[in-house]
């Protein structure tokens, strides 16, 4: 699920009520009292009842007849959703949705990559090359992160598994915020790393394919440790 987009009153009481039951503050199995969250949060009963609406959908909240509105057990949140993603880093968890990222990458994107070599066609190979083209002009974190979602998914694209290719709704979210950490905390040049595993994949070695993902995702999480243990310094 992607980032919730509402404007206003509206989308500012989603974020600090999700905020709020992410971090703790209103406990998993918490009734929730309408009439006083909307005295505190000063919105109408209509605001509140439809920002209830999009946290149910992340897996948040329930509502039940004759029992109210309750916190859901945090086995039932989205974890994935990008909104989710972003209160639970505000609240502290950054590491663990970082490492959980990780192993979810490990998993899933080097076997993307040994896939992508057997299968891809000539639209992957000049997708895969123009996200690399991004990643040498990018300027400032945000066109730096963007040029890295779009080599992702175009490697996943090339598996031609459609599965697979959709993998991007759950690796996108945490994968932006990684981004967001390590290329503002650092200046290297991602597109050497990257270029070599789209040699690979044209040359059509899927084990080379593989390994250089590997390579490439040992090092982002070397990164990311790095800046983690500075930041707890």
């Amino acid at each position: 699920m992607t980032a919730y987009s509402g404007r206003g009153v509206h989308g500012q009481t989603v974020a600090t009520l999700g905020a709020r039951i992410v971090a703790g503050e209103i406990a998993e199995g918490a009734v929730i009292d309408l009439a006083e969250l909307g005295r505190d949060l000063d919105v109408s009963m209509t605001v509140l009842r439809e920002a209830l609406k999009v946290l149910a959908a992340k897996g948040l909240v329930e509502a039940r007849q004759k029992r109210g509105t309750s916190v859901r057990a945090r086995v039932h949140w989205n974890l994935l959703d990008s909104d989710v993603i972003r209160w639970r880093s505000e609240a502290g968890d950054t590491a663990a949705v970082l490492r959980d990222l990780a192993e979810v990458r490990a998993v899933v994107e080097p076997a993307a990559a040994s896939m992508a070599a057997l299968r891809r066609d000539e639209d992957d190979l000049a997708e895969l090359d123009a996200a690399l083209a991004d990643m040498r002009t990018a300027v400032g974190p945000a066109a730096q992160v963007a040029a890295d979602l779009r080599w992702h998914r175009a490697l996943l694209r090339a598996t031609h598994n459609e599965m697979l290719s959709r993998m991007d709704v759950f690796i996108e979210p945490a994968l932006r915020l990684r981004d967001a950490l390590v290329h503002e905390a650092h200046d290297d040049d991602p597109a050497p790393s990257h270029a070599v595993v789209v040699d690979a994949v044209r040359r059509g070695a899927p084990e080379e394919a593989a390994a250089a993902v590997s390579a490439l995702l040992d090092k982002a999480s070397s990164d990311v440790a790095g800046i983690i243990g500075e930041k707890d310094a």
